[in-house]
């Protein structure tokens, strides 16, 4: 199964918000605070380049204002062209001023997440891991042990994201298999991981870039990512 991938950053987000629906220029006035609005922004101008990539739509203000971006009950995005369901599912993350958006055909689990590799306590690794997870972490060098927890909390937001349900549910009872966790080559260099909540299987990609490590899961199991360019 193909899954398609985007990234933008501040710098792509223009300047005016004409390419909003009438709905998400509602929500965004409503919002209070300026890096909840940057986030937002960022990320359903994203998942909206990336929908016109996908079904080969205009990509000018006023085709994109026709994509809406709604939030289910769950909270997860869905898509909508002229009030109507379009034949894709989407997830997005952000961070740092970039935002991601995965995005695949219909009636597909798909989750992704953007991470930072940075330090983090014993306590986050005890609160959200499993023991196994917790072991294989402390028994990495030091060095490795950043990059390895940031890989299996963004991994597991991925899930969370795919099930639609995000952090409502225990990460602890999702497990993840990364497969292959030495460092990846950079942007164009996908590895495989395995994750499992509750009896479900999830397979995905992962990648690190520098500070960034980049997740993507999906049911069915998915093809290696495939960038779109602008």
């Amino acid at each position: 199964m193909d899954v398609h991938w985007l990234e933008q950053t501040s710098a792509n987000l223009p300047a005016a918000d004409d390419w909003l629906s009438a709905g998400e220029a509602m929500r965004l006035s409503a919002m209070r605070f300026a890096k909840r609005r940057g986030d937002w922004r960022l990320g359903r101008w994203t998942a909206k380049r990336a929908v016109s990539f996908y079904l080969n739509l205009p990509a000018d203000p006023q085709s994109l204002a026709r994509i809406e971006i709604r939030p289910a009950s769950s909270g997860a995005p869905e898509v909508f062209l002229g009030n109507v369901p379009a034949p894709v599912t989407i997830s997005i993350s952000h961070r740092e001023g970039r935002a991601a958006c995965a995005i695949a055909g219909p009636l597909v689990g798909l989750g992704c997440d953007l991470e930072i590799v940075e330090p983090r306590s014993d306590a986050f690794a005890a609160d959200y891991f499993t023991a196994a997870e917790q072991t294989w972490v402390a028994r990495a060098p030091a060095a490795d042990q950043p990059r390895l927890l940031a890989l299996l909390w963004s991994a597991k937001e991925s899930v969370l994201k795919a099930l639609r349900e995000g952090l409502r549910l225990d990460t602890r009872r999702v497990t993840v298999d990364p497969i292959d966790a030495r460092p990846s080559a950079g942007a164009n260099s996908w590895r495989p991981l395995a994750a499992q909540y509750a009896g479900q299987d999830f397979h995905g990609w992962w990648q690190q870039a520098g500070k960034l490590v980049r997740t993507m899961v999906a049911a069915p199991a998915p093809s290696s990512p495939l960038a779109f360019r602008e």
